[in-house]
């Protein structure tokens, strides 16, 4: 016996016209190892906005309720080509109650359970998901575990890539971010060394309530010299970035280089032979990436994402870290958001316009049910 709800749409016509609907869904019964989710929260994350609004227009977008059509520019439109005409869920997780299950051991053991998950269709009443990517969250509520899984999966993965490189400090060039507050909770728990950059003073000062050793401001006019000394006293020659677009990654490997140079004892035309690594995981700047050949030959720039990163660690790793999280859900991993808005709520112009510009502390959650 099917389940019916309210579940949103995205869908990006070859013309460039980008629709986002309600609608009323049909959801099938489980079977294997799947289970049916009640949703009762889910978060607007960065990495969901890729799918749900691009680079469209919504200033000049049509509004009707629970319908949005506007139109997504060139080159963005052609850029999506693999996309066009597709029907697409949104939502990449959330946390709700499991009501329906397959027939496998591990799903009927979820039955009635509260779960974080991730389905990718969590702007929805109901998702399907895969009992394994399930963690119950016993008497946490759905908002202590919407956010359980992006971003401290991922503040926990940077940490784990570089022990496994070999690091003892990170750099990362969103520090105030809520994951970037969650990736220095970790690192004080770690003793791992982090230099944060942020943008603004009162960010700053955020970070050092928290405990916060080394933090730049990219908007002081001596955020050059500040760095450099954040690189020297912490040797973090490794970091991650979720700007994407513009000249961070291209001041980062800049400061490192320079730290590198001072540090050697002869001089070599080619640079330093010190390693320095750039990991982009994101592109909340959608402009090109700007480098510069100033800082020699010993620079990787790489991209970085969590789900081939949790299939290289190993299943073991993987589980120690989700453990970590649900141990951790209301303290280290704890999200905190700026509002909550239902499904229809979602499609408002004045949430749109607001949620998009993924301004630093304010995180919509999606209560699906009101």
């Amino acid at each position: 016996m099917a389940t019916t709800g309210k579940q949103l749409f995205t869908t990006l016509a070859p013309d460039g016209t980008l629709t986002l609907e309600l609608v009323d869904s049909q959801f099938p019964d489980p079977t294997g190892n799947q289970v049916l989710v009640k949703m009762e929260a889910a978060p607007i994350n960065p990495s969901d906005l890729a799918i749900l609004t691009g680079a469209a227009d919504f200033e000049n977008a049509e509004y009707s309720p629970g319908k949005v059509v506007a139109k997504m520019p060139e080159p963005f439109n052609s850029g999506q080509k693999a996309r066009h005409g597709k029907r697409l869920p949104a939502g990449n997780e959330g946390a709700g109650t499991v009501v329906a299950t397959g027939d496998s051991d591990m799903a009927k053991a979820l039955m009635g359970q509260r779960v974080a998950c991730v389905p990718g269709s969590a702007y929805s009443q109901y998702a399907i998901a895969d009992a394994a990517m399930c963690l119950p969250l016993g008497d946490h509520s759905a908002e202590d575990g919407a956010s359980s899984f992006v971003n401290p999966m991922t503040a926990l993965g940077f940490v784990e890539n570089a022990k496994i490189d070999g690091q003892d400090a990170i750099l990362h060039t969103v520090g105030a971010s809520n994951l970037g507050l969650m990736l220095n909770r970790i690192c004080l728990e770690d003793g791992m060394k982090l230099v944060n950059i942020v943008r603004k003073d009162d960010q700053a000062s955020l970070l050092k309530d928290q405990g916060a050793e080394w933090v730049v401001n990219s908007s002081d006019g001596d955020f050059m010299a500040n760095l450099r000394s954040a690189i020297n006293a912490t040797d973090a020659f490794y970091g991650f970035d979720p700007i994407g677009g513009g000249t961070m990654v291209d001041s980062c490997f800049k400061a490192m280089e320079q730290v590198a140079v001072s540090k050697m004892t002869e001089y070599s035309r080619y640079g330093s032979n010190q390693p320095k690594r750039m990991f982009i995981y994101g592109r909340l700047d959608f402009s090109p990436t700007t480098l510069t050949p100033s800082y020699g030959f010993g620079w990787t720039l790489s991209g970085w994402l969590l789900t081939p990163f949790l299939q290289m660690a190993g299943m073991e790793t993987t589980m120690r870290m989700r453990q970590r999280v649900l141990d951790g859900l209301t303290t280290t991993f704890a999200s905190h958001y700026k509002t909550r808005v239902d499904l229809e709520g979602m499609l408002t112009k004045e949430a749109i316009l607001d949620y998009r510009q993924m301004k630093t502390g304010e995180k919509y959650l999606v209560t699906p049910w009101g």
